[in-house]
């Protein structure tokens, strides 16, 4: 039979292509298995890790913030339960619909919805965003209650800053915010700003040591579904809480002089002369630190702004006055150092020529023939007139440096000012004029363009006290448990003769009949005090006014009344503590500041005789009884 070349022809054609397809299968098969066993055997360990993680989620734990407590433990900062409920975006399919339904549990205004919107779309949709904190235990309930109602929004428990003394500490200890969009720019590394609920600080002593108070966060691994939430906690790891600082302030010294200011816009500094540790620092009025921590409302924001006692401004070391008389201890030592007899006296009726200008005392009809411990007893002016014109702006300037004026220290809190100290070279740089001669002895007296803060005068007042010691002040014992170092304190070049004269004329101000602050002296044996009364003027009564029947301070407007000022060091005897007070617009430094400074000094060395006589001294830390000050010589008195 004879075959069909057209069939032969279509077998051919058939086996090949049944080879090319089989062979093309066969490849396929290979590839696959290849594929298979590359992605089941050798790279089984690392999907089963992407596996995991897509399984389980590590989520950041805030640590707890650091206390901060005074230096016998009394805490002054501290953290307590903050009820708060946060949004997950990727949880929820309309986010403004669940702020609706939270919205008939917790008030939320459309400003306040408007902003959550806002860190919501910021932020990644895993990223948990704080709706409302500071929940009352009912709100927090209903949320749970409502729970299945709201998605993507969870009930949660954190901590919030707390300050259990308020206003009194407010400008020291500072206070903390919520982290706004700003602080994540500056540090956009730092996880922890992510995190709901989170603080830093924003003021004081919060502000100074933020990266130590903050500590470092933990983790907790949890296991999610499908969707997200969370089916149980696998490990968790609470972080590192921050570290405690102890500071040198005595709260119930604190305490008691923030009563006694009560009602003033004042200031008052209490140190240690030896140490330069501070005792007490106030200012009033204040704020309240826990409100910035939840939110100021507006009105309230407002109404601190509008305050004309300044309630926001740390008077203790912003505050710029002039000093006034508690400066002509520092005129005093100026004119010793060029030479100046003590003993030698001035005669005052009143009046003082210069030129064709005179220049007056505070005292009419004036005080007599005066010699310095006289003159500092009775606050003379015009035996201080003539001491500056003898002694001139550029040793008095240099005296004033030395002893801590027109300079800041580095002190923990931020905002120090240095104020003014006037020189020649200052006058012609700031006003581009000479130096005059009547401004030598407007400086002679703390008027004129001289400008410090309570904090300097404090420190000139412990200087003056330790014989020389040119002690800085400082806020803070121990971080961490470990000692802040405190670095040994240089002596002033200043003969401790001078030192003598300035210290007995101060105890002629409060101790002996007839000085500016007796009648405020101490009478307890043992606790007298040495002071300096002083009275800064804010502008001086015109023609016009005196012509209208104002004759005396009391009569003005309370802006326009004189600066009230005390200085003083106790006890007399063996000196330990330095104390600086003014009271804005309080007028007379005799009648207003110093009753408020011997209070005030009596509480701190009571307290002090407390301590010793129970063998109490601050927490781990050394006590600086045993430090001892330079010896005092002795001047030779008329």
């Amino acid at each position: 039979m004879a075959i069909d070349r057209r069939d032969t022809s279509r077998y051919k054609t058939f086996t090949r292509r049944a080879i090319i397809l089989g062979g093309a299968q066969a490849g396929a098969f290979l590839v696959l298995g290849a594929r298979m066993y590359y992605l089941q055997i050798s790279k089984s360990d690392e999907y089963r890790m992407l596996s995991e993680e897509n399984r389980i989620n590590v989520r950041l734990i805030a640590p707890l913030r650091g206390r901060i407590v005074d230096r016998y433990g009394t805490v002054l900062a501290s953290n307590r339960q903050n009820y708060r409920a946060v949004m997950i975006s990727e949880q929820t399919p309309d986010v403004q619909e669940t702020l609706n339904r939270l919205a008939r549990i917790v008030e939320i205004t459309a400003d306040e919805q408007k902003k959550i919107l806002r860190d919501v779309a910021r932020a990644p949709r895993f990223i948990p965003v704080t709706v409302t904190e500071n929940l009352t235990w009912e709100q927090f309930a209903q949320i749970n209650i409502n729970e299945p109602d709201l998605p993507g929004l969870q009930p949660d428990v954190g901590e919030t800053r707390y300050y259990p003394f308020s206003t009194q500490l407010a400008h020291m200890v500072g206070y903390v915010t919520p982290v706004y969009q700003r602080d994540i720019d500056k540090s956009p590394d730092e996880p922890l700003l992510r995190l709901p609920g989170f603080r830093v600080g924003k003021s004081g002593l919060e502000q100074t040591y933020d990266t130590v108070l903050r500590g470092q966060a933990g983790a907790s691994h949890v296991e999610v579904n499908a969707y997200g939430r969370v089916i149980r906690e696998l490990s968790k790891d609470n972080g590192k809480p921050g570290a405690e600082v102890v500071l040198t302030i005595d709260m119930e010294v604190q305490k008691f002089a923030c009563e006694r200011l009560e009602g003033e816009s004042a200031s008052a500094v209490v140190m240690d002369i030896h140490s330069g540790e501070v005792i007490a620092c106030v200012s009033t009025p204040a704020f309240d630190p826990n409100q910035f921590n939840t939110g100021y409302g507006v009105a309230a924001y407002k109404a601190l702004i509008d305050n004309p006692y300044l309630p926001l401004t740390n008077k203790s070391q912003a505050g710029l006055y002039p000093p006034g008389s508690t400066f002509k201890m520092i005129t005093s030592i100026a004119a010793l150092r060029k030479g100046v007899n003590p003993r030698e006296t001035v005669h005052c009726n009143g009046k003082y020529a210069l030129g064709n200008h005179l220049f007056h005392c505070w005292k009419k009809g004036g005080h007599g023939s005066v010699n310095m411990h006289e003159a500092i007893k009775h606050s003379c002016d015009i035996y201080f007139y003539e001491m500056a014109k003898r002694t001139g702006i550029d040793e008095i300037a240099k005296a004033a440096s030395e002893f801590g004026l027109g300079q800041t220290y580095d002190f923990e809190v931020p905002g120090e000012k240095p104020g003014i100290v006037p020189t020649r070279e200052w006058k012609r740089a700031a006003t581009g004029e000479s130096w005059q001669q009547g401004e030598t002895l407007i400086s002679g007296i703390g008027q004129g363009f001289l400008l410090t803060s309570p904090l300097q005068l404090c420190v000139m007042m412990s200087r003056i006290a330790n014989g020389g010691m040119a002690v800085k002040p400082r806020l803070t014992r121990a971080i961490g448990g470990e000692l802040v170092p405190m670095p040994p304190a240089p002596m002033i070049d200043v003969d401790p003769a001078f030192l003598k004269v300035v210290q007995d004329g101060m105890n002629g101000v409060s101790n002996e009949p007839g000085g500016t602050a007796f009648r405020s002296r101490i009478t307890e044996a043992g606790f007298e005090l040495a002071g300096k009364t002083g009275s800064a003027q804010v502008r001086r009564i015109s023609m016009a006014e005196r012509d209208g029947g104002v004759r005396k301070n009391e009569a003005l407007a309370w802006r326009l009344r004189d600066h009230a000022l005390f200085v003083c060091f106790a006890p007399v005897d063996k000196p330990q503590y330095a104390l600086s007070v003014v009271i804005e617009h309080g007028g007379s430094g005799s009648g207003a500041a110093a009753p408020v400074a011997r209070d005030i000094m009596l509480k701190v060395l009571k307290r002090n005789l407390v301590r010793e006589q129970a063998s109490l001294h601050p927490t781990d830390l050394p006590s600086h009884e045993g430090h001892s000050h330079a010896p005092h010589s002795t001047v030779e008195q008329g």
